[in-house]
């Protein structure tokens, strides 16, 4: 049953290496754990791709051309009825992320 005033978090992650990513979602998931809060995810979003071509010389190898791909992996996280923000500063003080780990947090009611 949720709480009256309880505040419920979403983060989203993303990043272009998924094993940093399933890194940093699982290391979140076991923070809000050991904090006691009820957490659901991390559950994977389907993979941006931007692809974009180059020419590979400006003058006379105009048909000659190089492809590239960049891909961004997205992850979810929802932690539900924190009691408190000061729960939440303690879960948000004990993430550490690596280098191209990108985290987006979004607070709401119940």
């Amino acid at each position: 049953m949720p709480k009256k005033n309880a505040q419920n978090v979403r983060i989203r992650l993303k990043s272009y290496d998924y094993k940093l990513l399933d890194q940093a979602a699982m290391h979140i998931a076991e923070s809000a754990k050991r904090q006691g809060l009820e957490i659901r995810g991390p559950f994977p979003l389907p993979t941006t791709t931007k692809k974009w071509t180059v020419l590979r010389g400006p003058h006379v190898n105009k048909k000659s051309r190089e492809q590239f791909e960049r891909r961004t992996h997205h992850r979810l996280l929802d932690i539900l009825n924190i009691p408190s923000s000061e729960i939440m500063q303690s879960v948000a003080k004990d993430i550490k992320l690596s280098a191209g780990v990108f985290i987006k947090l979004t607070a709401f009611q119940n």
